[in-house]
């Protein structure tokens, strides 16, 4: 065999093989999708918590995701954290601490991210948009705790979905004034000036810094559009 057929004899076995291995993934994400749809679905109504996985036990920001998310609990809705540490970690532990379910949606990732006790279902996804989709579709309502770069990114997710229509509104609560404030007044001096975004995108945000607030906030919003919570992720679409 001359060197160059078998260059290209490799070459295609090398392809071959690549294929094989990306068909392979769609099985793996069917999987997550068919766990993450049967585990969830019976869990309604539920607020999806997103913050920081860095944050301390130490920390007030702790204690106030802690606090919020009993409330929620005892007020009747399951609580959907990302399933890690620190701000994960406060939002099932507070949830834990009432009577509705805490639901961890844990990923696979190289450092930071290790399941938190305080689950009481829990779920592993390798892949982000799968995960995604499960903190989107099951979710009556959002609370964005302080936090870095991944909460950004499900913020701007779950606004980009209400905005454009992928989802219904319901309510997206910002806690922690102070921590929001240089993001919101940059989104108003910049974008909003410069027309990227409009006056009625922001109104989909509520910034809020009390616990019980919050809570109440969103029975408000419902009671408003006459609608139960935990029928909401029914109509939510799949096209994310």
């Amino acid at each position: 065999m001359s060197e160059d057929s078998h260059k290209s004899l490799s070459s295609t076995m090398m392809d071959t093989q690549a294929l094989h291995s990306e068909s392979w993934k769609i099985f793996q994400i069917m999987a997550e999708f068919v766990e993450g749809f049967q585990k969830l679905s019976v869990i309604r109504p539920a607020v999806s918590i997103f913050g920081s996985a860095r944050t301390p036990k130490d920390h007030p920001w702790y204690a106030l995701t802690e606090e919020i998310c009993c409330k929620l609990s005892d007020a009747g809705f399951g609580v959907i954290s990302g399933g890690g540490p620190g701000l994960m970690e406060a939002a099932n532990k507070g949830a834990k601490m009432g009577k509705s379910p805490s639901v961890g949606l844990n990923i696979e990732l190289p450092m930071e991210q290790r399941p938190n006790p305080y689950q009481d279902v829990e779920l592993m996804f390798r892949h982000f948009f799968t995960r995604k989709v499960m903190f989107v579709k099951y979710a009556s309502a959002y609370v964005v705790m302080p936090g870095g770069f991944g909460t950004l990114d499900e913020l701007a997710e779950i606004m980009t979905l209400v905005q454009t229509g992928k989802t219904q509104r319901i309510p997206i609560i910002l806690v922690g004034s102070s921590f929001w404030k240089g993001l919101m007044d940059w989104i108003n001096q910049s974008m909003l000036a410069s027309r990227t975004v409009s006056a009625e995108d922001l109104q989909l945000i509520e910034i809020i810094d009390d616990p019980q607030k919050v809570v109440d906030a969103i029975f408000d919003y419902y009671e408003g559009i006459d609608v139960d919570p935990a029928d909401v992720s029914e109509e939510i679409p799949m096209d994310l």
